[in-house]
C-alpha cells in the first residue's frame, strides 16, 4: 500500500492539497473561515465614569489640575487639557454632559466623579445608578478611585499602627474590585486604573520632611501598594470584561527616570499654592513651571501631560481588549 500511496502523491499532488484543505475547513482551520468569523472592534454605545477628582469635571467644565484657556478669550475651555476619561470617551466619539461645547441633546457619557470621593462614595453612586438603569455588553464603565482612601487611612497614623492601616488599605482595594466584578458579572465592560503611588507626590515629600518619626513617604507608598495589590488580586481580569490600566507603574517610571520622559520636575506642584485645584490654569502656574515638563499639578494631582499618558493606555486597552 505504501508504494501505491507514494505513486498517487507523485501523480496527483493537487488532489491531495484539496483534500487536506477540506479537512482543515471542517476543523475550522481554513483562512476563509477565520476571516469570516473575525471579532469586530469594540464600540460602546455609551461610557459611564466613576471616580474622584482625577476623573471629575465640574458643571462649568473645569477640571482639577491645570485647566486649559481659550487662546483668544483666556476663558476656561473644557476641551483643552482633558482628563484621562475624557480622552477615552473622545476616542469613541463621545462626550460628557459636563463638557458639551456643541450642545448635544443627549451626550453618550455619564460622569459620576467628584473631588474627595472614596471607594465608599463610588459604591453609593453605583448603587444609585443601577437602581434606575442597567448595564450591557455595549456599556463601557471606567473607574479610578482610591487616592483619597489612602490619604484618609494615612492620617490615622500613628494612632493606628502600620499593620492595621495596611489591612484597611487592602480591604478598600478589595471592595473596589468587588464593585467592578459586579459590573462584569452583569455583562458590562470595564476599564479600571490602579491609583498612582501616593508616596511619590509632593504631599508625601512634604510629610516626610515635616514628620520625622518614620519615613512618611514610604508609608504612603506601602498603603498605595496594598490598595493596588488587593484590587488586582481580586479582579476577574481575564480581558473579556475588564481592562486594567497600570497608572501606578506609569507614574513610577516617570518619577524615577524623568529625563527619559522629558520631565524637568517630579517633586513640586506646578500650580501656585494660593490657587485651588479647580481654578488652576496655564495662567496660574509657578514662574518656571510647564505642564509638559512637570509631573505634578498640585501636591496630589497629575499634570495634563501625565493624564494624557494614562488616557492613551486606557484607549489601547479599550480598543484592543477582546470585549
Amino acid at each position: 500500500m505504501l508504494p501505491m500511496f507514494r505513486a498517487f502523491l507523485s501523480r496527483r499532488p493537487s488532489a491531495v492539497i484539496l483534500a487536506l484543505a477540506a479537512l482543515l475547513a471542517s476543523c475550522g482551520g481554513s483562512s476563509s473561515s477565520t476571516s469570516s468569523n473575525q471579532v469586530e472592534p469594540f464600540k460602546p454605545n455609551r461610557i459611564i465614569s466613576f471616580g474622584d477628582e482625577t476623573s471629575a469635571i465640574l458643571t462649568d467644565g473645569r477640571h482639577f489640575g491645570v485647566n486649559g484657556l481659550n487662546p483668544e478669550t483666556r476663558q476656561f475651555d473644557c476641551t483643552l487639557n482633558p482628563t484621562w476619561n475624557q480622552q477615552l470617551a473622545s476616542s469613541f466619539g463621545m462626550i460628557y454632559a459636563q463638557c458639551n461645547p456643541y450642545g448635544l441633546a443627549v451626550p453618550q457619557g455619564k460622569l459620576f466623579a467628584e473631588a474627595g470621593y472614596r471607594v465608599s462614595d463610588v459604591s453609593d453612586k453605583l448603587d444609585q445608578f443601577l437602581a434606575d438603569d442597567h448595564l450591557g455588553p455595549k456599556d463601557l464603565v471606567t473607574f479610578l478611585v482610591g487616592m483619597n482612601d489612602v490619604i484618609e487611612i494615612y492620617r490615622q497614623f500613628p494612632a493606628q499602627n502600620r499593620e492595621s492601616l495596611i489591612a484597611e488599605a487592602k480591604a478598600r482595594g478589595t471592595r473596589l474590585a468587588d464593585l467592578i466584578n459586579r459590573i462584569a458579572n452583569a455583562n458590562g465592560r470595564v476599564i479600571v486604573s490602579t491609583i498612582y503611588d501616593m508616596g511619590l507626590t509632593p504631599f508625601a515629600l512634604m510629610e516626610k520632611e515635616n514628620r520625622t518619626d518614620v519615613d512618611r513617604a514610604v508609608l504612603l507608598d506601602d498603603l498605595s501598594q496594598a490598595f493596588n495589590t488587593a484590587l488586582r488580586v481580586r479582579l476577574l481580569n481575564d480581558g473579556r470584561y475588564i481592562g486594567l490600566v497600570l497608572a501606578d507603574e506609569t507614574v513610577q517610571q516617570m518619577a524615577r527616570f524623568p529625563y527619559a520622559f522629558g520631565l524637568a520636575n517630579v517633586s513640586q506642584g506646578a500650580c501656585r499654592s494660593n490657587v485651588s485645584a479647580q481654578s488652576c490654569s496655564s495662567d496660574t502656574l509657578l514662574a518656571d513651571a510647564a505642564i509638559s515638563t512637570w509631573l505634578w499639578a498640585t501636591d496630589t494631582l497629575l499634570t495634563p501631560s501625565v493624564q494624557s499618558r494614562i488616557g492613551q493606555i486606557a484607549i489601547q486597552r479599550a480598543h484592543n481588549n477582546p470585549f
